[in-house]
């Protein structure tokens, strides 16, 4: 009698399919980057309670108010303004405070209608905080010829005395109708 012969199938082996499924997973979870929001980094000042609230009258020169209404329009000392001028405007008026004592420093104040979208907001922040930043750039280029990031500790302090970052974030404004 003649046997047939059997023809064996292709079989792919699976004992290490559980191995290389593992491998994968593990090589996918330390290769993705999560990105994680921290958030924008404001120190917030501590509650003081309002009958312990002392009145401290600030010379109007001093002061760059800047007003944001829900609609995003921005006010800076009462005169309407882009809240991409802000920083060229600011400028000069931060420049004229370097020789003086922190005490006579210019402070921005912010303050925002509860319904100002965050956006504006935060691009008024930006825009401020961009003009404290190439003041500063142009303080220590002038004073030590380089960059404040550049700067040793030392430098980059007393470039910060003499240009400080004062911003007074006010409550926003309750929408009466």
């Amino acid at each position: 009698m003649l046997r047939k012969k059997r023809s064996h199938e292709a079989a792919i082996p699976t004992s290490s399919m559980a191995d290389i499924a593992f491998l994968l997973l593990i090589f996918f979870l330390v290769a993705t980057v999560i990105d994680v929001d921290t958030g924008i980094g404001l120190t917030l000042p501590e509650y003081i309670p309002p009958d312990e609230i002392e009145e401290v009258k600030v010379d109007p020169d001093r002061m760059a108010a800047i007003l944001i209404n829900e609609t995003g329009d921005v006010l800076l000392d009462g005169k309407p303004i882009s809240l991409f001028q802000i920083k060229n405007t600011l400028k000069p008026r931060i420049q004229s405070k370097i020789g003086l004592p922190k005490n006579k420093k210019l402070i921005v104040s912010v303050k925002t209608d509860r319904k100002t979208r965050y956006n504006a907001y935060i691009q008024a922040l930006d825009q401020i905080k961009l003009a404290y930043f190439e003041v500063r750039d142009e303080y220590s280029r002038s004073k030590f010829g380089a960059k404040f990031d550049d700067l040793n500790e030392d430098g980059q302090n007393e470039v910060k005395d003499a240009v400080p970052i004062i911003i007074s974030l006010a409550e926003p404004e309750a929408v009466k109708k």
